[in-house]
């Protein structure tokens, strides 16, 4: 099989694959593209290119950003854009404390546990249900679910290449979809405010704004996962007869349990201390005029995760031995941030871009002119809900980070749908379906050559043909599965999170 899909690799893919790695590196990409907005802002403040305001009436023009006022605050504000760029604070706070967690070993010690205790006929759902959730932790599940699915296949007695691919699809396939808040969630707000804030400069999207349909998907995308893996994966991979050995898999000792006991009570007294600040009607932890909707909780939840993470990571690691000493705790905190070195070497550029984008009206002008052709080709909601969602899966052939794909195409949609008269929750939730479900099929993604390596442990001639022969169907049923869920919220008029409507204004 394996020798039969690589002659694959000189087809379609093969040349996606290198047409994606022939890009810059995604920094570049961002500071060609921020050169391009001062080039653009020149070009159109020549040729007089305005338009109307649609909510204000005010006419709008394009900004020289090359002229003396617009090189002045290019240069006085290149170092505040970085800094106040909402996306990197929320990032770096919520890493801190989801390091001590990481290192500390409770994250891999609680999936662990929950894959293992699984009954066999369940094994599929929760592989790829796991592998869903897992993004509350950035890529861990890229490093221990994917592999780990393998391993368990394997001690089954089951095709090893089923299990991963189960995994893979619940991994990335599903990324967005989450029953907890993860780090995407408030990047992805805050980059949509960033992007929301070209129409409505106080507009807000919360973190839990896409929560519902989200948590709702989780389950959509762990059922369709598991029928495929089941009807269409396994049997086809058929019984593996390679020589790789079968793993045992072993439950957690009783030191790590005990640590993961612990960890509970500590996750259950920050719940009972949310309780106690939110149910009161004069509670605490509620916002103005005791709204629940406004409450520090919702706005501030990432500086909740930072203290739930961080805390019960720390009672873990001491529980267990892995942390001696209070600096070890900090020790997990720095080992999370090298991680993050890149992405704030990519946030420079991305937020110079975003910045002379806005200042020079070009996003603006460009969501005033394509809302005005939307309106006029009166498509209706549903359609270019499909069109945004089949656009978006086709972008991740060209670049896989999704925070760096939505910092380009917030700026423009967003704005877009809200001048049509639909919330920015809205085209995030509808980017998102799309974002995901291309992942498992696209070599430009970044972990796609790691699970080639996956595969390989147990078939050396495994290769990008093998993925995407494996992974296609999980694609085609996520594109129907997930589209049909999200126009059903819409017919339904479903809100998509705590207090967020599908429309705007």
């Amino acid at each position: 099989m394996g020798k039969a899909l690589v002659k694959s690799k000189k087809g379609f893919f093969y040349y996606v694959e290198k047409g994606g790695n022939a890009l810059p590196h995604p920094a570049i990409l961002f500071g060609l593209f921020a050169l391009t907005a001062l080039a653009v802002s020149t070009i159109g403040s020549l040729l007089g290119w305005h338009g109307m305001h649609p909510a204000t009436g005010e006419q709008i023009s394009v900004v020289n950003l090359m002229s003396r006022e617009g090189v002045h605050r290019i240069l006085l504000e290149m170092v505040t854009n970085y800094t106040s760029f909402a996306p990197l604070g929320i990032v770096m706070v919520a890493l801190l404390g989801i390091g001590v967690a990481e290192t500390s070993g409770l994250i891999k010690t609680a999936i662990n546990a929950m894959l293992v205790k699984t009954p066999a006929k369940y094994i599929t759902f929760m592989v790829v249900f796991t592998g869903n959730i897992s993004n509350v932790a950035s890529d861990l599940g890229y490093l221990l679910i994917i592999p780990l699915a393998g391993v368990i296949f394997h001690s089954l007695g089951r095709n090893p290449f089923a299990g991963m691919a189960a995994a893979f699809a619940g991994v990335s396939g599903g990324f967005s979809a989450n029953i907890f808040i993860s780090t995407l969630d408030p990047l992805l707000a805050g980059l949509s405010t960033e992007a929301a804030q070209i129409i409505d400069p106080d507009y807000y999207v919360l973190p839990t704004a896409n929560y519902y349909f989200m948590a709702a998907s989780t389950f959509l995308i762990s059922i369709v996962g598991t029928v495929v893996t089941v009807k269409w994966t396994e049997p086809r991979f058929g019984k593996y007869t390679g020589d790789v050995e079968r793993e045992v898999i072993t439950q957690p000792t009783a030191l790590e349990k005990k640590g993961l006991r612990r960890a509970g009570f500590v996750f259950l007294g920050w719940f009972v201390l949310l309780a106690v600040g939110l149910i009161p009607e004069n509670g605490i932890l509620r916002g103005d005029n005791g709204s629940l909707l406004n409450s520090p909780v919702l706005k501030g939840f990432v500086s909740l995760l930072f203290l739930t993470t961080a805390s019960a990571g720390a009672v873990y690691g001491f529980t267990v031995g892995k942390f001696k000493k209070s600096g070890d705790v900090i020790t997990g905190m720095n080992d999370s941030f090298k991680t993050l070195v890149s992405y704030l070497v990519l946030v420079f550029f991305a937020a110079q871009f975003i910045a002379w984008f806005r200042w020079s009206n070009l996003g603006l002008l460009l969501a005033i002119n394509g809302a005005e052709v939307l309106q006029n080709a009166n498509i209706g909601l549903i359609p270019l809900v499909i069109l945004f969602v089949i656009f978006t899966a086709f972008t991740n052939f060209l670049m896989g980070s999704a925070s760096a794909k939505w910092a380009i195409m917030g700026p423009v949609f967003i704005p877009i749908f809200m001048l049509l008269g639909y919330s920015p929750e809205l085209s995030q939730a509808v980017f998102r379906v799309g974002d995901s479900i291309t992942n498992v099929i696209s070599p430009v993604m970044s972990f796609f050559a790691l699970i080639i390596v996956y595969f390989q442990k147990y078939d050396k001639k495994a290769g990008i043909g093998t993925i995407i022969a494996a992974m296609l169907p999980f694609t085609i049923t996520f594109f129907i599965g997930w589209t049909l869920l999200l126009i059903g919220w819409i017919l339904l008029g479903l809100p998509l999170g705590p207090g967020v409507s599908l429309y705007y204004g």
